[in-house]
C-alpha cells in the first residue's frame, strides 16, 4: 500500500513548476483518432491517468512514445475502436473516446465508465447528445456499442454543462456534415484547449471557453503538434498547502485568468496572489480566515477545489459553510479529516467546518485523487506525524507531488 508521510516544517518557500493540465491531456490524446499521423503533445504531465489512457489508445492500435514531457502518438490508418473493461474501469475520462471514434470509424465500443469513488456521474448527457448528432447505442455485459453511419450537425442543448458532454459532443462534430451548436456548454480552460488543438488540425470551432459552441463540420483533420495548458487543480494544490503551512510561492507556468475566483476566494481567507512574470505569486502571512464556499460550473469554484478549501477552513479562524452542487457524495474525506481533529459536520450537500487552532497527524485514508491531496495538506499544518494511505490515487493526478513539496520545505516522504 502506498503511503506519503509527513510532519509540520515551517512556512514554505521557492518557487514550483506547474504541470501540464491533466484534464485536458487526457482529451487531446482521446482527440488524435480523428486523425491519421503522428501528433505531438508537449507540456503533457508524467501520471499516472496518462500512462492509463497511453495504455487505452494503445489497445486500439495507435503508438505512444514519451521523451521528458513530450508525448508522440501515432495513429495508423486502421484502429480498433474499443476501450476494453480493464483500462477503462480504472479513469472515468476514457468515456470521451467515444465521440472521436464515432466520428472517425463509425462504430465503437466502450466499457461502461469508473474512475474516482465520490458518487454517481451519469454519462446519459454524453450518449443523448450523440444520438443527437445521429448515433444509436446498445447496452449489454457492461458494454455501451455506438454506431454513426453519418453525423449530422444539429442544436445541442445540454441539460447541464458538463465538461465530458460537452467535450464528447465538440469531438464528434468537428466531423460531422455542417453545423452544430452545443448550447449551455461547459466553459472551462481545458474545453477552449481542446478547441485550440482541433482548430489547428483543421476544424471549424468558434466560441470555445463560453456557453455557445458552433462547430462547421470539416471532412478531415490533419495531426499537429500543441503544448497542454498548465493544470489549475495542481496550482490550486499548492496555494492551499500555502494557506495551511504559511509561507511564499511562486507557481511557476500556472494561468491566473485560469482562476480568477479561486484567487478572489482565497483573498477573502487570507491568502495574497497576484500575477508574477512567471506564472502566479502567492503568500500567506498568518491564520486563515473563514469564508463560504459554493462549488459552481466554471467560473465557479471548481469541485475538484473543495477538499482543499475543507482542509484549508479546518485550521482557519471562524465557521465556513461549504457547498457541493456538482456531485453528490463527495464528502467521504471529511472523517479522515475529523480522525485529525477537525470539526466538521456534513448534511446532504453541506458541510459546516468549524476551525481549529491546529489539527492533529493521525493515519488517514485518500479515497480519490483530490482528497488525497487535502489530507497531504492539512498534515503540513497538523501537530505530529500524518500517513496517507492509498497515496496512489495522487499520482493519478500530480506530477512528483511529494518531490515538489519537500523542494519548498515541507517534511514529507514517500513509503
Amino acid at each position: 500500500m502506498e503511503r506519503i508521510t509527513v510532519r509540520p516544517n515551517g512556512p514554505l518557500a521557492g518557487t514550483v513548476r506547474i504541470a501540464g493540465a491533466k484534464n485536458s491531456v487526457l482529451k487531446l490524446m482521446a482527440a488524435t483518432v480523428l486523425a491519421e499521423g503522428t501528433f505531438v503533445l508537449r507540456n503533457a504531465p508524467r501520471i499516472t491517468d496518462v500512462g492509463c489512457m497511453t495504455e487505452l489508445l494503445r489497445s486500439m492500435g495507435l503508438a505512444v512514445d514519451r521523451s521528458a514531457d513530450v508525448l508522440t502518438i501515432h495513429r495508423p490508418a486502421e484502429i480498433t475502436p474499443e476501450a476494453p473493461y480493464e483500462l477503462v474501469e480504472a479513469m472515468r475520462a476514457s468515456i470521451v473516446v467515444f465521440g472521436p471514434l464515432l466520428a472517425r470509424e463509425g462504430w465503437a465500443r466502450v466499457a461502461l465508465p469508473g474512475g474516482d469513488d465520490f458518487g454517481p456521474r451519469p454519462i446519459d448527457m454524453h450518449l443523448q447528445s450523440l444520438e443527437r448528432l445521429g448515433a444509436t447505442f446498445e447496452t449489454a455485459h457492461g458494454y455501451i456499442e455506438g454506431r454513426a453511419e453519418h453525423l449530422v450537425g444539429t442544436r445541442l442543448l445540454l441539460e447541464f454543462p458538463s465538461v465530458g458532454a460537452t467535450e464528447n459532443a465538440l469531438m464528434a462534430a468537428v466531423l460531422a456534415k455542417g453545423e452544430t451548436v452545443i448550447e449551455n456548454a461547459a466553459r472551462e480552460p481545458e474545453i477552449a484547449d481542446l478547441a485550440a488543438f482541433l482548430n489547428r488540425m483543421g476544424a471549424n470551432v468558434v466560441g470555445a471557453g463560453s456557453s455557445t459552441i458552433t462547430v462547421e463540420g470539416v471532412e478531415e483533420l490533419s495531426p499537429v503538434e500543441h503544448e497542454v495548458i498548465p493544470d489549475r487543480i495542481e496550482a490550486a494544490t499548492f496555494l492551499a498547502a500555502l494557506g495551511v503551512a504559511g509561507g511564499e510561492l511562486v507557481l511557476e507556468g500556472a494561468r491566473p485568468d485560469h482562476m480568477d475566483m479561486l484567487m478572489q476566494k482565497l483573498g477573502e481567507m487570507g491568502v495574497r496572489t497576484s500575477s508574477h512574470p512567471d506564472g502566479v505569486w502567492g503568500m500567506a502571512p498568518g491564520r486563515l480566515t473563514s469564508a463560504d464556499i459554493s462549488t459552481l460550473p466554471y467560473p465557479g469554484i471548481a469541485t475538484d477545489y473543495k477538499p482543499l478549501f475543507v482542509s484549508m477552513l479546518a485550521v482557519a479562524e471562524g465557521v465556513g459553510i461549504v457547498a457541493e452542487n456538482i456531485f453528490a457524495g463527495r464528502f467521504r474525506y471529511v472523517d479522515e479529516l475529523v480522525r485529525m481533529g477537525a470539526d466538521i459536520r456534513t448534511e446532504d450537500h453541506y458541510a459546516i467546518v468549524r476551525g481549529v487552532p491546529r489539527l492533529s497527524g493521525a493515519p488517514v485514508r485518500a479515497h480519490d485523487i483530490r482528497a488525497g491531496a487535502a489530507l497531504v495538506v492539512a498534515g503540513l499544518g497538523a501537530e505530529g506525524e500524518t500517513v496517507v494511505a492509498d497515496a496512489d490515487h495522487i499520482d493519478r493526478g500530480y506530477e512528483r507531488f511529494v518531490e515538489k513539496l519537500r523542494a519548498v520545505g515541507a517534511d514529507i516522504e514517500r513509503g
